[in-house]
């Protein structure tokens, strides 16, 4: 008789994610009653009120999507142009030597920097988008590369003497070797982009935005409305993180197949 272990260890996950959020919940809770002053540190329950007055509002929704749409159009030219920076700089040395000081560059200026730069050319409604793309294109990048740079030699060489094709070569070597590269470096991007495109539309406050939010109810204030928005940030990363895996996941196990 087979036992099947999945189910068993899927439940002890939600269980101790639960016991996890009832945990940190607690604290917060017991945190807020000791300070006392809900401008200052709101309760879970006057967080969870405000998050049911705003949600059913169609100025919500509209807040999401646009930050969510800044956000991806920064994030997926990142990747596409991490991708190819990183296969180009791993199989030449003359590109490496001329872009790498570009990439250390963006690595090392701060994002508030960046964020006010950006804001003189582009504009305020552009620069979320602009400062994502910048923070996912240097960990896109050199993890493609460090995937390349390390496939094993011989099997490279194998592939030559049986003269492969390239698109062949791609599928059966480089694609399953640089896979684990590939997923931890779109993951990691996934979450510093949307920090960092929030925190852009913090300081440009574009319309309809949920950094703009975040900016209107920090100024009058309103600290249960910050503390709302801040939760609608951590959760719809959440989310996004657990598609992006779900997608991952899909396309290594139809790979496998193949």
């Amino acid at each position: 008789m087979v036992r099947n272990y999945e189910n068993p260890s899927v439940v002890k996950r939600i269980l101790f994610g639960c016991l996890a959020a009832v945990f940190w919940i607690g604290v917060w809770y017991l945190a807020a009653l000791w300070v006392g002053k809900d401008w200052i540190l709101p309760t879970p329950w006057a967080v969870l009120q405000s998050l049911t007055r705003l949600v059913p509002t169609a100025e919500f929704w509209e807040t999401v999507a646009k930050s969510l749409l800044r956000v991806l159009w920064g994030y997926l030219p990142g990747v596409l142009v991490g991708i190819l920076g990183g296969i180009l700089t791993a199989k030449s040395r003359l590109l490496n030597a001329l872009l790498s000081p570009a990439l250390s560059v963006i690595r090392a200026t701060p994002v508030t920097s960046f964020i006010l730069v950006v804001w003189l050319f582009f504009g305020r409604d552009s620069t979320p988008s602009f400062i994502t793309f910048l923070m996912v294109l240097p960990i896109v990048w050199a993890n493609v590369a460090e995937g390349v740079k390390t496939v094993d030699p011989s099997l490279k060489e194998v592939c030559r003497l049986y003269r492969i094709p390239l698109l062949r070569r791609m599928q059966i070597l480089y694609i399953p070797h640089c896979r684990p590269f590939f997923s931890a470096g779109v993951l990691t991007a996934l979450g510093l982009g949307w920090k960092a495109g929030v925190a852009a539309e913090v300081l440009c406050t574009p319309k309809f935005s949920v950094g703009k939010e975040m900016f209107d109810a920090k100024q009058i204030l309103e600290t249960t409305d910050l503390f709302a928005w801040t939760m609608v940030v951590i959760l719809l990363s959440l989310i996004l993180e657990k598609m992006l895996k779900y997608f991952l996941e899909r396309g290594k196990r139809r790979d496998s197949r193949n």
